[in-house]
């Protein structure tokens, strides 16, 4: 069973950045992906970030040049750095890894965005 921890939300102005973290219990060699969604109140959750096992990263158009999903092999941690942050971006943040046979996720983070 894989464990993530999720760390890095708060309330943040319009325009400001913030940066989450997923830890994982486990090397993320093994993962197939590891990805970022989040979810606003009363919407479906939707994928905002994922970077596979290669390295590759695909982003949501809606933060495309605002957002930045990274990793550290070392720590067993994926970043996702969020910059230039909109009120529309306020939303739970979920980590989910993808592993062999299993998905898993994060219990998520609030992220509030003022105008």
């Amino acid at each position: 069973q894989v464990q993530l921890v999720e760390s890095g939300g708060g309330l943040v102005q319009a325009g400001g950045s913030l940066r989450l973290s997923c830890a994982a219990s486990e090397s993320i060699f093994r993962f197939n992906a590891m990805d970022w969604y989040r979810q606003a109140p009363g919407k479906q959750r939707d994928l905002v970030a994922s970077i596979t096992s290669g390295g590759s990263t695909v982003y949501a158009d809606s933060v495309k040049g605002r957002f930045t999903i990274s990793r550290d092999m070392a720590k067993n941690t994926v970043y996702l750095q969020m910059n230039s942050l909109k009120p529309d971006d306020t939303a739970v943040y979920y980590c989910r890894v993808v592993a062999p046979y299993k998905v898993y996720w994060g219990q998520g983070t609030q992220v509030t965005v003022s105008s």
